[in-house]
């Protein structure tokens, strides 16, 4: 009986043709395909997004909450409370509800445009560009969205000083600070929760997505 030589057959083992189980055609159907999941899962999470927003909007319409919670800082103050300065607080909140929930609704139905626009059968150079283009209209939400905040902030912020000066109420030095300070942590702090918010929720998948364009753009550039 010869003798067995280990050494000898791991080198014939080695030698063994490795046969493939996806080909490239394979391969590539199944990032286009991920990839599509990944823009669909994007679209339904923004839509939840703008319907949360809307009914949270409404209900905070219907029980005056956020109008109480602005006027309560106005009078801390010294502002007095007015029929007037209650109408035109209400008037500019809804104008900035309903800008913020347009700014969804515009971003829901870019996604969706992304959505219809990606096709798993089209030329993978196309493809490829699309899945770009998707990316930017997410990074463009996120931020718009931060910009929307302070922007918002800043308005509410001068409508509050606008009252003051109408209602001639100069505000102390302390006081003054002490308003300022809470508005610049208080904004930080949203647009920190904002920022964190959108990188856990949208930048998972968005890795994902960067994982499979990464790939994708590899497959082009070997059949190039």
């Amino acid at each position: 009986m010869p003798e067995f030589d280990l050494d000898s057959f791991k080198k014939t083992w080695q030698e063994q043709p490795v046969q493939q189980k996806y080909d490239d055609t394979e391969i590539l159907q199944m990032l286009n395909r991920k990839s599509r999941n990944y823009v669909k899962y994007i679209f339904w999470i923004s839509v939840a997004e703008f319907l949360f927003f809307t009914v949270a909007g409404l209900f905070y319409l219907i029980q005056d909450k956020d109008s109480n919670s602005f006027l309560s800082i106005l009078k801390k103050l010294g502002a007095q409370r007015t029929p007037e300065l209650e109408q035109t607080f209400d008037n500019i909140y809804l104008v900035l509800k309903i800008l913020s929930l347009a700014v969804t609704a515009y971003f829901v139905y870019k996604f969706y445009q992304n959505y219809r626009s990606i096709n798993i059968e089209e030329n993978l150079k196309r493809f490829i560009i699309n899945i770009i283009r998707f990316k930017k209209t997410v990074n463009a939400f996120i931020f718009t969205n931060i910009v929307l905040l302070i922007a918002f902030t800043s308005i509410l912020v001068s409508f509050v000083f606008y009252t003051l000066n109408a209602q001639n109420i100069e505000l102390t030095n302390s006081t003054l600070t002490r308003f300022l300070i809470l508005v610049i942590v208080s904004t930080g702090l949203s647009v920190l929760l904002v920022w964190v918010y959108y990188r856990l929720v949208y930048g998972i998948i968005l890795r994902k997505l960067d994982k499979n364009l990464k790939q994708l753009k590899e497959i082009d550039t070997l059949k190039g």
